[in-house]
C-alpha cells in the first residue's frame, strides 16, 4: 500500500512503552467492535485482520473471541513493531506475531485462504475505489466456504454524509487525495455481491459508523 498523505487526523497515534502506539480512535470504538464481532463470529478457525494498525483491536479480539486463531496484519513496519509489542505483553496463545500484508494488491487472497473470519476496520475511506474494490475480491478468495468478512467503517449515503464531523473529514481526505475519501455505502454493498458474498447484516455502530458483515457461501 503506497504512502499517500493524509489530514492529520486520519490515523492519530501517540507513542507508548517502548515500540507500543496508542490510537485514541482504537480505544473509543474497541468495545462496541468487540462485542458486535463476538456475536457474529465462528466460534473456531482462523481469523485474519487487514490492516491491524497499532495491534490494540487485535489484542482485544483474541481476548473475547479465544476459540479463533488471530492472524494480525499491517503493511507498515513501525505499526507492525507496535502490533508484536501488544502481542507479547498479551501473551495470548490465540494471537499470532504481525506478518506484512498489503492488502490493496492482487494475489494476496490465495496465499492467505481458509479463513473463517477477516475483520477490516476504518481503511476503505483511506485508499480509492479500485484499491477498494480488489481488496474486497481478494477478502472473498481468503474465505473459507461459510467464512465472515466483517468490515467496518463510516460510509456515504446516497452521496452524503450523515453528520457535520462526517462531511468534514470526508472533504479533509479528497482535498488531500481527489481519489480516496469516504465510500457509499450501497456501493460497497455492490461491491461485496459481485464479489461473491452474502450480505448478511448491516449494522449501525456508535459515532454514525456501520459494520457490514457478509459470508462466502458454503
Amino acid at each position: 500500500m503506497e504512502r499517500r498523505t493524509l489530514p492529520p487526523t486520519a490515523s492519530v497515534t501517540h507513542p507508548g512503552d517502548g515500540a507500543k502506539l496508542h490510537a485514541p480512535s482504537a480505544e473509543r470504538n474497541a468495545a462496541a467492535i468487540t462485542q458486535a464481532l463476538a456475536e457474529i463470529a465462528p466460534l473456531t478457525g482462523r481469523a485474519l485482520e487487514i490492516a491491524s494498525g497499532t495491534g490494540q483491536h487485535a489484542v482485544g479480539f483474541a481476548q473475547a473471541m479465544p476459540g479463533l486463531d488471530w492472524q494480525p496484519t499491517e503493511v507498515d513496519p513501525e505499526r507492525r513493531a507496535s502490533i508484536d509489542a501488544w502481542v507479547t505483553d498479551a501473551g495470548l496463545p490465540n494471537l499470532r506475531a504481525s506478518i506484512a500484508l498489503n492488502a490493496i494488491k492482487p494475489g494476496w487472497g490465495a496465499g492467505q485462504g481458509g479463513r473463517a473470519l477477516i475483520v477490516l476496520i476504518n481503511l476503505l475511506h483511506l485508499i480509492t475505489t479500485p484499491e477498494a474494490q480488489t481488496l474486497v475480491q481478494e477478502v472473498a478468495f481468503a474465505l473459507a466456504p461459510g467464512g465472515r468478512f466483517a468490515l467496518y467503517g463510516p460510509f456515504l449515503r446516497s452521496g452524503q454524509a450523515t453528520s457535520e464531523g462526517d462531511a468534514r473529514f470526508h472533504a479533509s481526505l479528497i482535498a488531500q487525495d481527489l481519489a480516496i475519501g469516504y465510500k457509499d455505502l450501497e456501493d460497497v454493498q455492490t461491491w461485496l455481491r459481485t464479489a461473491g458474498l452474502i450480505l448478511i447484516d448491516t449494522r449501525a455502530m456508535p459515532a454514525n459508523n456501520v459494520l457490514l458483515i457478509s459470508e462466502r457461501p458454503a
